[in-house]
């Protein structure tokens, strides 16, 4: 059997799902045994004009990890889509959006200022800001263009999987090789290295649906062992998240973050996490109502913390 052709690709991300790569251990000896690796920026030295060399399709698979934030990610996404047969949504940032697609609740001025203006740690008194072209006497000096607005890979370019986590876990990657390597892939557009339920399921912790007056973030109270954190009246987005992570936060008593994205038939994981929340909440009056809730600190942030640019909202409206 020849080996695979293998590309992967860090675009707006922590690189954590880099990381997540080598986490296969001893099995990353497995994939370079089945796999030629021909393109992998954070490993391996390459130059986009090694890619363009490549005949299209020449990648059997690219695993492109992060979302698109500026001009290069979005060139990238282009040319990887067409240098490779099958592309794949590696982790919540290409997948979602993540924690960088919070960034749509700001203007790109907002974001420019703050970080080369504001910030206290920055010496700036002339206040220049990035330009992407600029003139010195060696030539001109380009960077890509910062967009206004975060993106998904899938809604930039044409995706064939997606790979849900922040990362995915080692076990659920191997997985996706194994199905890739065996031929073994659903349909086009399936979510893979993931369950069909959600984290829920997969909790080990003891339900029973109590009904809630406070709500509380996780470093001010210890909470009791053995016992769902929502019933506690910490938020957790175990009930509106797809399972396959094996429901790690909370078996060491965090709560589920929600990285792994909507489980199937769910539109929009923050308003199916809004709905699971609403529906504890223990309260006789409007007032009180509102009062619970609002006690609830960064509600954007909780609902949408791994997948506003993939929501329904997908960013401020400014």
């Amino acid at each position: 059997m020849s080996k695979l052709n293998l590309g992967l690709y860090w675009a707006a991300s922590c690189g954590g799902c880099e990381i997540a790569i080598v986490e296969l251990r001893e099995k990353i000896l497995d994939l370079d045994a089945a796999a030629n690796i021909v393109f992998w920026p954070v490993a391996v030295d390459a130059k986009y004009k090694d890619v363009e060399a490549m005949p299209d399709g020449f990648m059997d698979v690219c695993l492109f990890n992060g979302a698109v934030r500026t001009s290069e990610n979005e060139k990238m996404a282009h040319l990887l889509r067409r240098k490779a047969k099958v592309l794949v949504a590696f982790g919540s940032c290409a997948h979602e959006g993540c924690i960088p697609g919070l960034a749509n609740l700001y203007t790109k001025e907002d974001i420019l200022n703050r970080v080369y203006r504001e910030v206290p740690s920055v010496e700036n008194p002339e206040g220049v800001l990035p330009q992407t072209e600029t003139r010195m006497p060696e030539g001109e000096l380009e960077i890509p263009e910062f967009y206004r607005t975060v993106r998904t890979l899938g809604q930039t370019v044409d995706v064939d999987y997606y790979v849900p986590g922040c990362p995915p876990q080692a076990h659920q990657i191997w997985a996706v090789i194994e199905a890739i390597l065996a031929g073994a892939l659903p349909c086009k557009g399936s979510v893979v290295g993931a369950y069909d339920k959600t984290v829920c399921d997969e909790c080990k912790l003891l339900r029973e649906e109590r009904k809630i007056k406070h709500f509380c973030r996780p470093h001010e109270i210890i909470p009791e062992p053995g016992r769902c954190l929502l019933d506690q009246g910490i938020i957790c987005s175990g009930p509106a998240t797809r399972s396959g992570c094996g429901a790690l936060c909370t078996s060491v008593g965090l709560p589920c973050r929600g990285c792994y994205g909507p489980p199937p038939n769910v539109v929009d994981q923050g308003a199916a996490l809004l709905s699971a929340i609403a529906s504890v909440v223990d309260a006789d009056t409007e007032e009180e109502a509102a009062r619970i809730v609002g006690e609830i600190v960064d509600p954007v942030g909780t609902f949408y913390r791994f997948g506003l640019p993939a929501s329904l909202l997908h960013r401020r409206k400014t």
